[in-house]
């Protein structure tokens, strides 16, 4: 099988379980229509799906299923999708496209999105809550996975590091010069490495992965989650809007600290593969079937959007 083929089929289940979230009894009738359209408007909006992909497949490659999983792994995408609303606000990073489309806010107003967002995030640990008792997975296991993903999630991961963001971005956080790269590390660890880290993470402890197979998809996940932030300052850089979905240029329009500005587009090049080359060396290290993983991070490391 293919890599493209591999992804296909578990992005088409991911997004077929998406689409059914709305149609619980309970669902359709409690929540009002207008927050439901608000909430599926981003949440169907496409998207690569990558922090359920990683779920899905860091429980397979310990495991041998991914299927059982697509609950847990629906409730991080809708975690994610809460944060890209509200970064999209104008009190945050004040975008007008995401996904190809007019953000959540350009088209529900401000207060919708908001509230759009809110319910996403807190209706992902109905979701981890129900799979976990309807699957009778063990009660520690899914407190762990409730554990990580509200840490990956909180002040110490996305909230703190989109503190760190806007606070550098209007130079109220950015410390003497020589310090500037250690901020933007510790920016992209918490704004976007964290829930990756958690997703790998959480994917392993789905699959009842071993201490020394948990640790290396730890590492695996901070790593891919920093190449990935710093691919993503390169392509705001030099990407185009109509394949990035979202508008390019919008970091340096904002005065944000990013990878190319501190070192230039070569070494921002390099920081990526290194970051990608540390990740893959994590898992091969250990015993644990990681191809697609491997494989993903490979082409996360080449991605134009």
């Amino acid at each position: 099988m293919t890599l493209d083929a591999y992804l296909r089929v578990r992005v088409d289940a991911i997004n077929r379980f998406l689409e059914q979230l709305g149609d619980r009894p309970d669902f359709r009738q409690e929540v009002p229509p207008v927050l439901r359209e608000a909430m599926n408007y981003s949440l169907l909006a496409g998207g690569k799906r990558i922090r359920p992909l990683l779920t899905l497949a860091a429980a397979e490659a310990v495991s041998g299923q991914w299927e059982k999983w697509l609950p847990f792994a629906a409730a991080i995408e809708l975690v994610h999708t809460y944060s890209l609303i509200h970064d999209d606000l104008p009190a945050m990073d004040d975008d007008d496209f995401r996904r190809g489309k007019p953000t959540n806010h350009k088209v529900f107003g401000e207060a919708m999105a908001i509230l759009a967002g809110d319910a996403l995030l807190t209706h992902a640990f109905t979701l981890i809550a129900r799979a976990g008792r309807e699957q009778d997975v063990d009660a520690d296991i899914v407190l762990q996975v409730m554990e990580e993903l509200s840490w990956a999630a909180g002040p110490a991961g996305m909230v703190g590091g989109q503190v760190l963001d806007l606070r550098a971005a209007d130079g109220s956080g950015v410390p003497v010069e020589g310090d500037a790269a250690s901020l933007l590390e510790q920016i992209h660890r918490k704004k976007t490495a964290a829930l990756i880290r958690a997703c790998v993470r959480i994917g392993g402890l789905l699959g009842q992965a071993n201490a020394q197979q948990l640790h290396a998809l730890s590492v695996y996940g901070l790593h891919l989650g920093l190449a990935f932030q710093i691919r993503d300052d390169l392509l705001d850089l030099t990407g185009e809007t109509a394949l990035m979905g979202k508008t390019a240029g919008s970091d340096q329009r904002a005065g944000k600290l990013t990878y190319p500005r501190l070192f230039g587009v070569e070494q921002t090049v390099r920081l990526v593969q290194e970051h990608t080359e540390a990740a893959k060396q994590a898992l091969q290290a250990v015993n644990i079937q990681g191809q697609w993983l491997l494989e993903i991070a490979n082409r996360l490391a080449e991605r134009l959007s």
